[in-house]
């Protein structure tokens, strides 16, 4: 806990997702006040599943959340690739028991607007964290011992720190690191969710299955205790829209999967609408923070959904933040310094292997035949030494 005679004026966090409440929680549970400010009119998660690896629970144990996340989550037996062409079993990761044993922690799936009530939940009902909405922070201004942020509209809020969870688009990292806009990866994302009665009994599966072809991939696995069916397609399309949410052309889809396995066929044909989004990235920077204001999760270090980590690092973030700041409750911009110190290796890692999964996924002629020969015939040990960096840490 923070020191009885602490400065009480709040630390500010810009944005309610996923990475902001996380950090709102987590500074509260070490007795500092938070006001969090959300641009929206209301606190809501977009989007359909996400994956929470076992690295992310060891996260959601420290704050205490780790039982209540995984009540609305399913946990899927296995992660499998398969050739979308041939149908062929590419690798296959047991999980369940298996992975908890050698990680500590399960692989789960579950709902990001889940995951994001659980976070608005637990700050709701801690009485250290205010919860403010149609609140767009547009600039801000630091004074030594507190950070003064300007929203629109010209009100002014003044805080002890500035924490910036303002995601891909981040108008805060602009002020701090300064470049630009994202990198495009040429890759476009959609995805839709079904009811578990909308699809067929042959095609439900209660893992994770990545479908892998020549520049597309395609994944599906059960979401809210296998009441529902999350679907992602993803293919390479010079396409650009910022944002997450908008509509995708069926026409352009059916044209990049054409060809592949009847399963895969079958299952795009269930979606009426899709919503879709270019994925995106930014190259791994070694510092996000200037005195007393810092960058997390998305805003600090955007990746590719290839490792299906984003979540999974800003939560880790959050964690490591508040403990930061418990540890120098009087000096808010040498906590900040130590948490990027601690983050900026391990969240770069992710970013640069997130590139490289994708390519992995994407593979065509040779290079696939190559990626199938590396992964075929590995033993179940094996394919967790290849991820043991990422699940059994930090």
């Amino acid at each position: 806990m923070a020191p009885a005679n602490q400065d009480q004026l709040p630390f500010l966090v810009s944005g309610g997702g996923i990475g902001g409440l996380a950090t709102a929680y987590a500074l509260a549970l070490k007795g500092f006040p938070v006001c969090v400010l959300e641009q929206s009119a209301e606190f809501k998660e977009l989007g359909a599943g996400i994956q929470l690896g076992p690295n992310i629970f060891r996260a959601l144990d420290r704050i205490g959340l780790k039982d209540a996340v995984l009540e609305d989550a399913h946990v899927p037996t296995a992660l499998k690739m398969r050739d979308a062409l041939t149908g062929k079993v590419i690798t296959n990761m047991p999980l369940g028991q298996n992975a908890v044993e050698r990680f500590k922690y399960p692989y789960a799936v579950t709902h990001r607007a889940d995951i994001h009530g659980t976070f608005l939940n637990a700050c709701r009902n801690n009485n250290l964290v205010t919860l403010q909405n149609n609140r767009h922070v547009e600039g801000y201004e630091e004074h030594g011992e507190s950070v003064t942020v300007t929203l629109q509209g010209g009100e002014r809020v003044t805080g002890r720190g500035l924490i910036g969870c303002d995601g891909m688009w981040s108008q805060t990292r602009e002020r701090i690191v300064g470049d630009g806009k994202p990198r495009v990866s040429g890759h476009i994302a959609y995805r839709a969710v079904l009811k578990r009665d909308e699809v067929p009994d042959d095609l439900w599966n209660p893992d994770v299955v990545l479908w892998a072809g020549p520049r597309t991939h395609f994944v599906h696995y059960p979401l809210r205790r296998g009441e529902l069916y999350n679907l992602v397609a993803v293919f390479h399309s010079d396409h650009y829209e910022e944002g997450w949410d908008a509509e995708g052309s069926k026409d352009l889809l059916w044209q990049h999967f054409k060809g592949q396995r009847p399963e895969v066929l079958r299952m795009l044909e269930r979606i009426n609408i899709w919503r879709m989004w270019v994925l995106c990235d930014r190259e791994p920077v070694k510092n996000w923070t200037h005195g007393r204001v810092t960058l997390l999760g998305d805003a600090a270090h955007p990746m590719l959904q290839y490792l299906a980590q984003g979540a999974c690092m800003a939560t880790e973030d959050a964690v490591c933040l508040a403990e930061k700041v418990a540890a120098r409750p009087k000096d808010p911009a040498a906590a900040f310094l130590a948490y990027q110190q601690e983050r900026y290796l391990r969240t770069a890692r992710v970013q640069i292997m997130a590139r490289v999964y994708g390519e992995f996924y994407h593979a065509r002629g040779p290079t696939a035949e190559l990626r199938d020969q590396m992964l075929a015939g590995r033993t179940k040990e094996q394919s967790y030494d290849s991820v043991a960096w990422l699940y059994g840490g930090p």
